[in-house]
């Protein structure tokens, strides 16, 4: 394979062109449009949103920089047995619109955490809040290959500019742009990439050949990585955690204008997620074609298994003036998509959870200018937490497996409120600590004391057709600068730790709901009288068939259609 090229001044317009769109449209928001005066306007858009553009938001925010990079980087390695995520995505679409949104949007509330004071208590409603700004906090954008510090402040500032100033409906739109982008970029590499491996039968040939089409793995030893179980199960559960109750993702759910809308909107979201998934792993399969003789991370090409797509790009689109700046541009409208949902919503929480309630008699216009600066405050953090990403390597990796295995113990919480009714708060406060001792065991251990080969069995990989001058005789290095090498392994390393690192999150689920239920019943729960807003009720569930014959309206889907845009809200 020759050297990949570098960006020419194509690339960089290409690029600059994603960014001043961008831009263009928070500038429209902020002072075209009419000014949002409340805090509602500027959190949920008025609560006027059609499930058209917010399934775009939806979709454009599960297109993360992490997904790009890391589903076909994980399928060059473990083959297409990830495209199983699809049978986890209906479970969690499924759970997400009849069970947590229905509560959500009758509640009306801006925060997700506002519930879990309604339900329980005010000090359960602070362990989420605060458990949900150090996590989102800590996300970091991924490095591309620009300038370092160039390309972290000329995305921060943007993101934090239009998600300060033209608030939730900028963010929305903005997203439904960005989708373009990064649509656009994956279609050029897989286009371009079908025609360099000579056609798509080529590609599965190889794929074939290789061992990547290893679809169905049915094997229900949860120490194997991926397999069917862990895939639907895990993958369930941890996306559960994101879209069933993430503030960022309920968000957009309440600021719909009906709640057939707001469950519309995840279910067009559905579709989208299945089309990332497919275009992700096809371009997992063009990926191993292309290198399927010639590893680059064995070759020392590239330093992590997350840089293969990058080097791709810079490899079968070097004829394309543009096509690679296009690539990046898509990756960074990824990131602004992640930074600038994250930093909407923290400003939701950090308003609605700590200031509104230290504060009761502030009023709304400067409740409403309060939301800004805190979008400014959380933007110009998340810039600074970019940069310290950058200088600290392995370590985030450690902070990313920490944080990550939150959302299990979080998503056990929100189910047991709206579904167990017995459940206290005090029975959840010993639940949540003992999901997170749960948790945070097995997600740290496993930092330490990886799994070995045999129990994540990533497929093999080759250097054949290289020039073996060039290429150094030791093995890549482990992806994990924290692992503890010449330690004799233990029953626990090669059991406990080595579990698959999508059971972390079921984990804290079970741990958190099984502690919780047995504290609940030893400390009185039956006894206590629960608003039944607060659960998920006997009408909330005929309501869905009410759903379904709205669904098959045409009346209805015609005006979905038709109307929305800005103009139609």
């Amino acid at each position: 394979v020759p050297d990949a090229r570098t960006f020419d001044v194509w690339d960089y317009l290409v690029f600059a062109g994603m960014l001043l769109i961008s831009t263009a449209i928070g500038v429209y928001y902020a002072f075209c449009k009419k000014k949002p005066q409340t805090q509602k306007d500027f959190l949920m858009g008025g609560r006027k949103m059609t499930a058209l553009p917010v399934a775009l938001s939806l979709t454009s925010s599960f297109m993360s920089a992490i997904t790009i990079l890391g589903i076909p980087a994980e399928i060059y390695r473990f083959g297409a047995v990830f495209l199983m995520y699809g049978f986890s995505y209906v479970l969690m679409v499924l759970v997400t619109s009849e069970v947590f949104i229905p509560v959500f949007y009758k509640l009306g509330i801006t925060s997700t955490y506002e519930y879990l004071e309604l339900r329980f208590n005010k000090s359960i409603r602070l362990c989420g809040t605060f458990l949900f700004i150090l996590q989102t906090v800590s996300d970091s954008p991924v490095s591309t290959g620009l300038n370092l510090w160039g390309t972290i402040l000329a995305t921060g500032m943007i993101c934090t500019f239009y998600s300060s100033m033209g608030g939730f409906k900028a963010v929305v739109w903005i997203h439904v742009f960005q989708a373009g982008i990064k649509v656009a970029g994956i279609f050029s590499v897989i286009i371009q990439g079908t025609i360099v491996e000579g056609g798509i039968s080529n590609v599965l040939n190889n794929s074939y050949y290789g061992g990547r089409l290893n679809f169905w793995d049915f094997n229900p030893n949860p120490l194997r990585r991926y397999t069917f179980w862990s895939i639907v199960i895990g993958g369930t559960i941890t996306w559960l955690g994101v879209f069933g109750i993430n503030p960022a993702q309920v968000q957009r759910y309440n600021s719909c204008k009906s709640r057939f809308h707001a469950k519309l909107s995840i279910y067009l979201n559905l579709i989208g997620c299945w089309g990332i998934l497919g275009t992700m792993t096809f371009c997992g399969l063009i990926l191993y074609s292309r290198y399927h003789d010639c590893d680059p991370w064995t070759a020392k090409k590239v330093s992590a298994p997350d840089q293969l797509m990058p080097y791709l790009v810079l490899d079968i689109l070097r004829d394309f003036p543009g096509l690679p700046g296009l690539f990046v541009a898509c990756i960074y409208s990824a990131t602004l998509s992640t930074v600038s949902a994250s930093v909407n919503a923290l400003a939701a929480v950090t308003i609605s959870d700590i200031v509104k309630p230290l504060f009761p008699s502030l009023s709304e216009k400067t409740v409403f200018w309060l939301c800004k600066g805190t979008s400014l405050f959380y933007g110009l953090l998340c810039i600074a937490m970019a940069a310290l990403a950058s200088l600290l390597g392995a370590l985030l990796q450690v902070a990313v497996t920490i944080f990550g295995v939150i959302g299990g113990p979080l998503l056990a919480v929100f189910t047991l409120g709206i579904l167990v009714p017995f459940a206290n708060s005090i029975g959840v406060f010993v639940g949540l600590i003992a999901g997170f001792i749960a948790s945070l065991w097995v997600g740290i251990g496993a930092q330490l004391y990886p799994p070995l080969p045999e129990h994540t069995l990533p497929l093999k990989l080759v250097t054949d057709g290289c020039n073996m001058e060039n290429i150094p005789l030791e093995a890549p290095l482990s992806p994990n600068a924290f692992e503890i090498h010449n330690v004799e392994r233990t029953p626990l390393m090669d059991n406990w730790y080595s579990m698959s690192y999508l059971y972390y999150s079921p984990v804290g689920v079970f741990a958190t709901i099984i502690v919780a239920i047995i504290v609940s019943l030893l400390t009185g729960g039956r006894k206590q009288v629960i608003d039944k807003r607060l659960l998920l009720t006997k009408e909330d569930f005929l309501s869905n068939f009410d759903f379904l014959k709205k669904w098959t309206s045409n009346e209805r889907i015609l005006h979905l259609l038709l109307c929305t845009g800005p103009l139609c809200q």
